[in-house]
């Protein structure tokens, strides 16, 4: 599929075709384990945005986001795991819903209930992929147009991590398209793990940052 149909595909599928099945419901996590949370107000990390409130758990290899980690859930959000489109659609969209940049997602957590977006787990294919690396191929893998580039290295609950940050443009529509990202990465058990939500046609960062926020900082080593 060519960049241009990929795009389109992409654009078509903003709204949730994602949609997977089964909830992993759990008791509330506890606090936040690792260091002192980044304070950078404003643009581009809106580090004042804060976490939301917790309402379960995910992540292990029997729930339906299978990773080798846990992060807790916000009140409302669901984990979703990834149904491999079918029929006449599986061809033309299966590729583009589960492949990015040298990643394979994994699962969502789908807050639309709660009012907000989609948070997205995404393993690299690569196993030896440094967390760095995984997010600038994953922000190239879409097809869109991305500027304005940040990184920074931070603790993410038990883990290193590395945060990036950047504005994509989908060339097939008008300059105003263009949206905020935020991805996070770690590595557990021999997997790069990438986190990402962003601004979309519907949904702002007040949607979708307390949500990530309260996922990343929460996370643990998973079995």
């Amino acid at each position: 599929m060519d960049t241009r149909a990929r795009v389109a595909v992409s654009a078509a599928l903003t709204l949730g075709l994602l949609a997977g099945c089964g909830d992993d419901a759990a008791a509330p996590a506890g606090p936040a384990a690792g260091g002192p949370a980044p304070q950078a107000t404003g643009e581009p990390w809106y580090d004042e945005v804060t976490p939301a409130s917790p309402g379960g758990t995910a992540g292990g290899a029997a729930s339906p986001c299978p990773v080798p980690v846990t992060f807790p859930l916000a009140e409302g959000w669901t984990a979703k795991a990834i149904e491999p489109p079918k029929g006449e659609l599986a061809e033309l969209v299966g590729e583009v819903l589960t492949k990015r940049g040298g990643s394979t997602v994994r699962c969502e957590v789908d807050g639309r209930p709660a009012g907000g977006g989609f948070l997205r787990i995404w393993a690299a294919d690569s196993p030896t992929v440094t967390p760095r690396a995984a997010l600038e191929s994953f922000a190239a893998g879409a097809g869109e147009t991305v500027a304005g580039q940040q990184f920074r290295d931070l603790r993410a609950g038990g883990f290193d991590a590395t945060e990036m940050t950047w504005l994509a443009t989908n060339p097939l529509v008008e300059e105003e398209d263009e949206s905020r990202n935020w991805a996070l990465a770690v590595q557990s058990a021999g997997q790069t793990l990438v986190f990402a939500v962003n601004e979309g046609l519907i949904t702002e960062r007040t949607d979708v940052l307390p949500a990530y926020r309260l996922a990343v900082r929460g996370l643990a080593k998973g079995e």
